[in-house]
């Protein structure tokens, strides 16, 4: 204990101290992970539990805070990948099942959360916030599995359609949740045709940045020959999309994923502006994840009532997610592969979700009412981060037996 000290005393203020801790233990964990068939993310974010406040507090708060670019630029990264696969011939082969699938998994997650929650014993306007947070799905886990696995398919193609759709139909899904909470708590000058409009023009500015930015990026690098000279620019205007929707209150995700999209569609270099961002991404990855593993809070699991709530709300989701892709593919009467698999893929859980629960507590509805509604916040959120905590283990091993699977089905 003696040497852990010193090591805090000296070094643990250096935000270089806190990222070079994240990239050694988290290369150490993601090893032992991989040894034992599990992905490397997994490894990274239990690197990040040891580490973290909730292990060897080894990570200052204020260097968290400094280490958090790196997430938004790991999830920028993220979410061009994802905008990436989304080209018009992709779209009209799959763009209706994928908006089908999409909304059925959500629906149905929405539902039984939120029922199951009332009928728990939870005051009905947090049951349906955490309906509404229950349907976002992180879109890390995903893609690093999918690359680190070099999959490629209609499975792939479906998986990361239903991720980027999920974050607008979330956000959609959300303002109308808390409207309707909000008009529970007594809070009625919040209307819902207000949160309703508040939803879609931040999804419809966030198109508007991404598409701005990709335009940007294909008509400047269009004659250009240089790979270096590409990566400049293109990391420029990602950077620039990034910066722009988070200082406006937007969606960097929803704008990054347009961005991409417009690129595979306009532009003939888009493979090579995509390849030029692999250096970067295996070193991004693993401080993203294990900044996500230093987050989380072990403290949670100390309450039995929110370790009830948190499993029944673990519970109904994963219900949801599976069920929806289920029936919703059965009815289409899609690949088994797609039926029997997708729906394992959707159970990660982070970033959106911890974004929208800080959202209502920052809410000045919130501020404004009694102190009983506030002990309810408290508890929504304690049981978003478990649910975060468990899904963010659980999940990535899930996603990756899902994607192998699917991959076996299809060569036999």
């Amino acid at each position: 204990m003696r040497i852990l000290e010193l090591i805090e005393y000296y070094f643990a203020h250096h935000v270089i101290f806190s990222a070079a801790l994240m990239l050694l233990v988290g290369y150490f964990f993601g090893q032992l992970a991989e040894r034992i068939k599990l992905p490397a993310i997994t490894g990274y974010i239990l690197a990040g539990v040891v580490i973290g406040s909730s292990g060897l507090r080894l990570i200052r708060p204020a260097n968290m805070e400094m280490l958090y670019v790196v997430s938004e630029l790991t999830l920028s990264f993220i979410a061009v990948i994802i905008g990436g696969e989304f080209s018009f011939h992709k779209l009209r082969l799959y763009g209706k099942n994928i908006l089908i699938l999409t909304l059925a998994q959500m629906l149905l997650t929405f539902v039984l959360v939120s029922f199951g929650l009332c009928l728990a014993g939870l005051p009905a306007y947090i049951s349906f916030v955490l309906g509404a947070i229950s349907a976002a799905t992180a879109p890390a886990a995903t893609v690093v599995i999918v690359e680190k696995l070099k999959a490629k398919g209609k499975f792939v193609d479906y998986l990361y359609g239903i991720v980027a759709l999920d974050d607008a139909g979330t956000v959609i899904l959300f303002s109308v949740a808390f409207a309707l909470s909000a008009s529970m708590m007594g809070q009625v000058e919040l209307v819902l045709s207000t949160a309703l409009w508040h939803a879609f023009s931040e999804i419809l500015y966030s198109i508007f940045v991404g598409a701005i930015a990709g335009l940007a990026i294909h008509y400047t690098t269009i004659k250009k020959r240089n790979l270096n000279e590409i990566k400049i620019l293109a990391l420029g205007f990602i950077f620039l999309s990034t910066s722009i929707s988070i200082s406006l209150g937007l969606s960097p995700l929803i704008a990054n994923m347009t961005l991409g999209m417009v690129l595979v569609n306009l532009s003939s270099k888009h493979v090579r502006i995509l390849f030029t961002f692999e250096p970067l991404t295996s070193v991004l990855y693993a401080i993203f994840f294990s900044i996500a593993g230093a987050e989380l809070r072990l403290g949670v699991f100390a309450d039995f009532s929110i370790l009830l709530a948190g499993f029944a709300y673990i519970t109904l989701r994963m219900l949801g997610k599976y069920g929806g892709i289920f029936m919703a593919s059965s009815c289409l009467k899609m690949d088994k592969g797609i039926r029997n698999y997708l729906g394992l893929s959707l159970f990660p859980q982070a970033g959106v979700a911890i974004g929208l629960v800080l959202f209502v507590q920052a809410s000045p509805v919130v501020h404004n009412a009694s102190a009983a509604v506030q002990a309810d916040i408290a508890k929504m959120i304690n049981i978003v981060l478990m649910s975060v905590f468990f899904n963010e283990i659980v999940g990535p091993p899930l996603s990756k037996f899902a994607i192998i699977k699917n991959l076996k089905g299809r060569v036999s």
